[in-house]
């Protein structure tokens, strides 16, 4: 898997294991990302501009690097969070990563997401995440609803997020929760919501009748932090 931009790249070099090769832009002139791909014997290859967009055609910022697969965990390793934040087939990668950033700012480490008709983790939400992936456990599975009754079967309550439901400044955010944002467009699927104990919804005062997904998990992330 391809990666770029400074940010990305910085916190990348904090687990050189992983990448595999690093395609620099000949006048590149990060000394401290250059000293880190100098010091760790990173294999590098020093390209033109057009060779470099050739390889990625985005904000590569004169680096790109040829990581291994994101590798996601076991949910077994999320049964001890005190918070999840389950993404119910969410599409857009800049959705997904600006939630990791969220999530790690308010200091959730898990995060659940299905494997089928599911933006995953690419460049792209490594990009957006700002630096923020290394410090989120990430599980992909195949069945969101069976994850959703194991959860609750661990003492979990699940928060589910839509138009219609609770103002979620009123939801009772205490104990073990998982708060489930639904998809751009589609909102919560049905089986999953038949599933959940609560459905929060955000209160529109204005002419639109819904948030951006991050926006909405953002709101609801914070509320819920704040309110344990």
């Amino acid at each position: 898997m391809h990666v770029y931009g400074k940010n990305v790249i910085k916190e990348i070099l904090q687990n050189p294991k992983i990448i595999k090769k690093a395609y620099i832009y000949e006048n590149f002139s990060d000394e401290e990302i250059l000293n880190k791909i100098k010091k760790e014997n990173i294999p590098c290859k020093y390209l033109d501009k057009k060779a470099l967009d050739n390889i990625e055609n985005g904000n590569h910022q004169g680096i790109i690097l040829d990581i291994e697969e994101y590798k996601y965990c076991y949910l077994d390793k999320l049964l001890d969070s005190n918070i999840i934040v389950i993404l119910d087939h969410l599409e857009d990668p800049h959705n997904f990563g600006a939630i990791i950033r969220t999530c790690e700012a308010a200091g959730i480490k898990s995060i659940i997401i299905p494997k089928d008709r599911s933006v995953k983790v690419n460049a792209t939400v490594m990009k957006t995440s700002a630096g923020t992936l290394e410090n989120i456990d990430i599980c992909m599975v195949s069945n969101l609803v069976n994850t959703i009754k194991t959860l609750k079967n661990n003492g979990f309550w699940i928060i589910g997020t839509d138009m219609e439901g609770t103002d979620y400044k009123q939801i009772d955010y205490s104990g073990k929760i998982a708060i489930i944002i639904g998809n751009e467009g589609k909102g919560l699927s049905r089986l999953t919501e038949e599933n959940c104990d609560f459905i929060a919804k955000i209160p529109m005062y204005g002419t639109v009748n819904s948030l951006n997904a991050s926006v909405a998990a953002a709101l609801i992330i914070y509320e819920a932090v704040r309110n344990r």
